[in-house]
């Protein structure tokens, strides 16, 4: 192997090994067995099945999926260095945009330009949320957080007062590309409200 790869490689494994981080960074979601709080790897992970299990409901064509896949598995990374903000938090998601593009220069830089630049250009992708790849891979990240609250009796909108408007306005986006699925998540909270897992008032705007 001559310099130029040893260079290449010395690069690959520091992102990688960088990577083993995100294992670190805690979510409000919790994991619907131990009720402890998942971790942003987990997080990706399960989103990335979502992808591979759930695309047939989505409402658009010719998508690309394996470029969903890849914001789904990318689209976090940055919380290495800006850690996870709460969907509902509204002081914290002020600043988010800006620590995390520092965070994504920063981190997709440990690779080779060629790969970094790609990552880096499929991460800004998923954050406009303007072609029908981000927008379906956005909708499947709401869910997802969702989903692990119906599964944890609303451990998470309980612990941090969110009220019920706060959940339908921040995920109704998902009935633009999962009509389908929407409905049964509309279902799901009216349940949700009558088992008192909102708060009346929320804590956060």
């Amino acid at each position: 192997m001559d310099s130029s790869s040893d260079s290449r490689l010395a690069r690959q494994f520091a992102f990688l090994t960088e990577l083993d981080k995100l294992k670190d960074i805690l979510r409000q979601s919790l994991v619907a067995a131990t009720r402890r709080n998942e971790n942003s790897a987990e997080h990706s992970w399960h989103l990335a099945m979502m992808s591979l299990v759930l695309l047939e409901h989505v409402h658009a064509e010719n998508l690309d999926r394996l470029r969903i896949l890849k914001m789904l598995l990318i689209h976090d990374i940055v919380e290495i260095d800006a850690g996870d903000t709460f969907l509902y938090d509204a002081l914290g998601n002020a600043s988010k945009a800006e620590k995390e593009k520092a965070a994504a220069t920063r981190i997709f830089s440990l690779l080779p330009p060629d790969q970094g630049g790609e990552l880096r250009e499929i991460w800004d992708e998923f954050e406009a949320e303007t072609t029908p790849e981000a927008k379906c891979a956005q909708c499947l990240d709401r869910l997802q957080a969702v989903l692990q609250n119906f599964n944890t009796d609303g451990a998470a909108w309980r612990r941090n007062r969110v009220s019920k408007q706060q959940v339908v306005e921040r995920n109704r986006k998902i009935g633009a590309m999962m009509p389908e699925i929407w409905a049964v998540v509309e279902r799901r909270l009216d349940e949700a409200e009558q088992a008192g897992w909102f708060a009346t008032e929320a804590a956060t705007a």
